[in-house]
């Protein structure tokens, strides 16, 4: 896996995280999605929507 872990343009619902997690792992993105829904709410879901939203800030957008 060489590719950078950048955010989707193209598999995009709310920031493109999913979507770029999804690309970066060679995964469809509605697996990676639901995983994460799964994750969150397991976690009590603030963890998940906190992770979420420092990736929204950190991973840079897709340039394409």
């Amino acid at each position: 896996m060489s590719q950078k872990l950048l955010r989707s343009r193209q598999h995009r619902v709310i920031a493109g995280v999913c979507g770029g997690l999804a690309d970066w792992l060679g995964w469809r993105p509605t697996p990676v999605r639901i995983l994460y829904v799964v994750g969150s709410i397991l976690s009590a879901a603030f963890p998940g929507l906190l992770v979420y939203l420092i990736l929204w800030l950190v991973m840079p957008l897709s340039p394409r």
